[in-house]
């Protein structure tokens, strides 16, 4: 660790911004439980998150969008850069708290941005504390705007059958999944042109952290929930947390979306686990009533930030569930 007078004499100009490297994940892992366990006030800051996980996940998934701030040779903090086609979020962006308010936060946002202009990303956000102006502050100057808040919500597991024909990626074969993917890419280019989740499905498949759902109507896939499941991953000990869903645009989307809860509910019980977790934009109106009237309650909210200031797939009538953390 630095000496004080080391920290005091840091300046944004001394602090070094590159590829995160693999053996540099446990002392991201640190920092970022640190700076957010810090930053809301728990009273032992490192057990943020308890044994969920995203820093290492997220490098093996994607290596290149994995960067580190480096000041004096020591590692004071991270970002990560994720691509869904035409969309892309960033985060968590964390740093040690001996190294706040000293222009890192803007250091670490310019290899995110490069990326999305290499990605050619058309919409890109952020999911941010809504009370923090600090936060807020610093995202506005990069052109990304507070839109509506993102509920992250759960409800215990219940034992429940789905009434729709549900499938596992898990159980396809390899030599299927490619068409498989083109499935679950048409859906979800159908809610937002260029809307792609392949690398979260791969990354759960590869990874061995959870699964996919995919929910279909005779040989159409009608929608598919990407879930994390136990310690290790996004979920978390008991948990399985619902990272990426979405339902093909119909007039029967709701019923759909319904069935796909189910699904979820129901792999849910079978692997064991107490509460099922995802998040929801407010701006989907109808999905976060749906979800309410199930049962879901929130644990914690955050406000979504864009970059261009438009709703992108956040509209009412989307039956999607996420979140940008």
């Amino acid at each position: 660790m630095q000496s004080r007078s080391r920290i005091e004499n840091t300046t944004k100009s001394n602090i070094h911004v590159r590829p995160l490297q693999e053996n540099e994940l446990s002392t991201a892992d640190s920092i970022m439980r640190l700076a957010f366990g810090t930053f809301i006030g728990l009273p032992e800051p490192m057990s943020f998150m308890g044994d969920a996980a995203y820093v290492r996940n997220r490098w093996l998934a994607d290596p290149e969008a994995a960067f580190a701030a480096e000041a004096a040779g020591e590692v004071i903090g991270s970002n990560f850069a994720t691509n869904w086609g035409s969309v892309g979020f960033f985060g968590p962006l964390t740093i040690r708290p001996d190294f706040w308010d000293r222009g890192v936060g803007k250091r670490l946002m310019e290899p995110i941005l490069g990326l999305f202009e290499k990605w050619e990303t058309r919409h890109a956000g952020l999911f941010t504390f809504p009370q923090s102006q600090k936060h807020i502050g610093l995202y506005q100057r990069f052109g990304f705007w507070p839109r509506f808040l993102t509920a992250i919500m759960s409800k215990p597991v219940e034992q429940i059958t789905s009434a729709l024909r549900w499938t596992r990626f898990s159980e396809v074969s390899i030599g299927e999944r490619d068409d498989v993917l083109s499935a679950c890419r048409e859906v979800t280019d159908a809610i937002y042109e260029g809307l792609d989740v392949a690398s979260e499905i791969r990354a759960v498949a590869a990874q061995n952290l959870g699964d996919t759902i995919l929910l279909w109507d005779n040989d159409r896939l009608m929608a598919l929930a990407v879930c994390h499941v136990g310690p290790g991953t996004e979920a978390g000990s008991d948990v399985c947390y619902i990272k990426f869903a979405a339902v093909r645009p119909a007039p029967t989307a709701e019923q759909h979306f319904s069935d796909l809860l189910d699904a979820c509910e129901e792999m849910a019980f079978a692997r064991h686990v107490s509460r099922l977790r995802g998040g929801v934009n407010t701006a989907r109106h109808e999905a976060y009533r749906h979800m309410l009237a199930r049962g879901f309650r929130t644990d914690i909210q955050g406000v979504v930030m864009s970059r261009p200031n438009e709703a992108g797939y956040n509209r009412p009538d989307v039956f999607l569930i996420d979140d940008w953390r």
